[in-house]
């Protein structure tokens, strides 16, 4: 297998692996220091990424995370003993930042996102598929609203391990139901359009430069 080929196998592995360590680490069992780590652990992958795009990668990366690691020991027993909120305002910044990405392409002056990406994907829009481009801009934003709501109420009222549960292994799972959905309704509401595949509406979602930019 290349190794073109095998990146996705080796995302979704590493994905799987952090979401069942997670789940581990909110059981009674587990130690604290465990989940401190994997609460530290995206934000200085996302600030190594961030910093290996430039021209001093080499020098930049490593000398970033001791600076983070630098600013972190002195918060380190406040990690250990509240790290689970870390959790919670990790996974809920991340749908809640694509619920206002969906909602705020909403504003009048805007094109909502499906409405581009199907744009970009087919040409010119007929009026039915402007209208329903829309609609599934406006369905996106109340669900990653609904994930949001739904993983904070379960953190506040259920056990720490349902709520675990449900962030790292129920949520994922949903959103690839929603495309699957979405899928189904759009042939049926355009049968006339050449639909595109899962994997190409990915391609469009993650190559769209301004939902890494603030509304």
């Amino acid at each position: 297998m290349s190794a073109r080929r095998s990146r996705p196998f080796l995302i979704a592995t590493l994905v799987l692996g952090y979401a069942l360590l997670e789940h581990y680490s909110n059981g009674p069992s587990a130690p604290r220091l465990l989940g401190a780590l994997l609460a530290v652990a995206p934000p200085m992958l996302a600030v190594a990424l961030a910093v290996s795009r430039g021209p001093k990668a080499r020098l930049f990366v490593p000398a970033s995370l001791l600076a983070m690691l630098a600013l972190l020991l002195p918060l380190w027993p406040v990690l250990e003993r509240h790290f689970t909120r870390v959790y919670l305002l990790q996974q809920c910044g991340i749908y809640l930042s694509l619920a206002v990405a969906f909602g705020v392409s909403l504003l009048p002056g805007r094109v909502p996102l499906c409405t581009r990406w199907a744009h970009q994907a087919h040409g010119g829009l007929s009026a039915e598929a402007l209208r329903y481009t829309r609609a599934v801009t406006a369905a996106w934003t109340l669900f990653f609203m609904a994930i949001v709501a739904l993983s904070a109420t379960l953190y506040a009222a259920a056990p720490r391990l349902v709520w675990s549960a449900f962030s790292n292994f129920v949520v994922l799972p949903l959103i690839a139901v929603m495309f699957a959905l979405e899928q189904l309704v759009r042939r049926r509401q355009l049968p006339s359009m050449v639909h595109i595949g899962v994997v190409d509406t990915l391609r469009l979602f993650l190559n769209d430069r301004t939902l890494a930019r603030r509304p």
